[in-house]
């Protein structure tokens, strides 16, 4: 697809310069997201030193990316896409920007299953090049207490899926942050176990695990992450070997969630950590400097600003936040409103860092697409959030 003029203009009348649109006069849906979503990766003309692409899109609602950088240098990025969360046929979609190049492929279906509901799909590639997608499944129009988490498996990569088998059948068992391979060569899987029929009713029973393997998947060990109860979806970093840091969503909207171990299994109790949380994802990586980058809500409410984060010290303070985006103005509560794409929500980010050392955050953009942008972990530095 080309990218005219005018619809150059359209998009860049969306993001000005604080990253904001005027929204007083603009409806829900955002005005031609089907041509805006090409998957071009451009010069922002809000934030300089920024480049980024609307994700083609593959169904009318769109959420919760996850990156996979691959050994030959081609980028993945995968997410689930349908009518809406909850609903039949809703699937996995997969997008691949090639190695040297600027434009996203045309996303592709690679799992879906009608009465089923798929979501969270997290990547993985092992040495030998063999592809991994795990991901969630509940009923359709049921709830996530009674979700599992599926397979698939790819030995071409990519380019054709094994049909899905089922991974963790524990009922509200649900995977969205990566697997980290640990130093000693062990897989860890971090996952939540769902005890709730929504994301507040009960969902303080909701509680996180790491799910360990030391034979490449065939089996795994189950080591629940104490008092996690309402602390969910943990991020995992390896900060050195023995040295392992994780991240948690709160389902008590307040805060982000530390806690810390020392062989993957044994964890210390969850603690509040200084930013906050509003009860949606957030994802950590380790850079190649030593650094850690982190991408969030910065906020307690509304999925909005999406923030990222540069941590020195191993995750103990983060002093450089910089917004990414910051919504639309004069939208108000339109984040909650139920079933409606274009709602006002940007969420669930996934974050790595490119061959050539540039950050690359992908997030949920109005649940219509998703939006990647990229840049120098120096841009972070130089700029500011809007709720510091």
């Amino acid at each position: 697809m080309i990218f005219v003029s005018g619809a150059r203009a359209a998009f860049a009348s969306l993001i000005l310069v604080a990253g904001i649109a005027t929204a007083q006069e603009k409806p829900l849906p955002t005005p031609g997201i089907a041509q805006l979503a090409d998957g071009v990766m451009r010069p922002s003309t809000a934030l300089p030193g920024v480049t980024e692409a609307l994700l083609p899109q593959a169904a009318p609602s769109a959420h919760a990316a996850n990156f996979l950088l691959l050994r030959n240098g081609d980028l993945l990025c995968a997410w689930f896409a349908g009518s809406w969360e909850g609903s039949s046929g809703v699937g996995i979609a997969l997008s691949r920007l090639k190695h040297g190049t600027r434009q996203w492929s045309k996303p592709q279906i690679i799992d879906s299953r009608s009465g089923e509901s798929f979501q969270n799909p997290v990547l993985f590639e092992e040495s030998n090049g063999t592809l991994h997608i795990f991901h969630s499944t509940q009923p359709a129009g049921g709830s996530e207490d009674d979700a599992r988490t599926l397979e698939v498996i790819s030995k071409d990569g990519g380019q054709t899926w094994t049909a899905p088998r089922v991974m963790f059948a524990q009922p509200g068992a649900y995977v969205r942050h990566p697997l980290v391979v640990l130093a000693d060569g062990r897989w860890l899987l971090p996952i939540t176990f769902i005890r709730s029929k929504t994301t507040t009713e009960n969902a303080g029973k909701d509680f996180s695990a790491m799910e360990l393997s030391s034979d490449h998947g065939k089996t795994w060990k189950d080591c629940p992450v104490p008092a996690s109860d309402g602390k969910i979806q943990p991020t995992v970093v390896e900060l050195a070997p023995g040295n392992l840091l994780a991240l948690f969503r709160s389902r008590g909207s307040d805060f982000i969630y530390r806690s810390e171990s020392t062989d993957g299994c044994t964890w210390t109790a969850p603690t509040a950590t200084s930013l906050p949380n509003n009860n949606a994802s957030v994802q950590m990586k380790h850079l190649r400097d030593g650094h850690l980058v982190l991408v969030f809500n910065n906020s307690k409410t509304v999925r909005k600003p999406v923030t990222i984060a540069v941590s020195r010290d191993g995750g103990k303070t983060w002093p450089f936040l910089r917004d990414l985006e910051l919504g639309r103005e004069g939208y108000g509560a339109a984040e909650g409103k139920p079933k409606t794409p274009g709602r006002e929500e940007y969420s669930y980010p996934t974050v790595t860092q490119m061959r050539d050392g540039k950050i690359i955050v992908a997030f949920t953009y109005r649940r219509e697409t998703i939006k990647v942008m990229s840049f120098d972990e120096s841009w972070i530095r130089t700029g500011r959030t809007a709720n510091q």
